[in-house]
């Protein structure tokens, strides 16, 4: 398993395929399929079979996973950035690499 620079509750651009330029929060992590299903972004139609959670059935809405490599993480401003790592104290520490702020 690969190690991912994406968590969920980030805030992330797409920056590449059908969706580029969008921004969402990330909502789960599939690190095993390298994807990332970010809120309000690849939307897809899903038919539903009635059950006994939904009696009606029919066409729901939801996100479908993206690749994490068409993501990039956004700084506070608002900027796509690179993600490292650094060590503060004796803590492990995500920032960014454009303005050097931790995330």
């Amino acid at each position: 398993m690969t190690k991912l620079k994406i968590k969920s509750g980030d805030t992330v651009r797409v920056i590449a395929g059908d969706h580029k330029g969008s921004e969402g929060k990330v909502l789960s992590v599939l690190r095993e399929k390298n994807k990332a299903i970010v809120e309000g972004v690849n939307m897809v139609s899903k038919h539903q079979k009635p059950s006994a959670q939904n009696p009606q059935g029919g066409i729901v809405k939801k996100e479908a996973p993206i690749q994490v490599s068409n993501l990039s993480l956004l700084t506070s401003k608002g900027e796509t950035t690179r993600v490292g790592y650094r060590v503060e104290g004796d803590k492990k520490v995500r920032f960014s690499k454009k303005s050097n702020e931790v995330i």
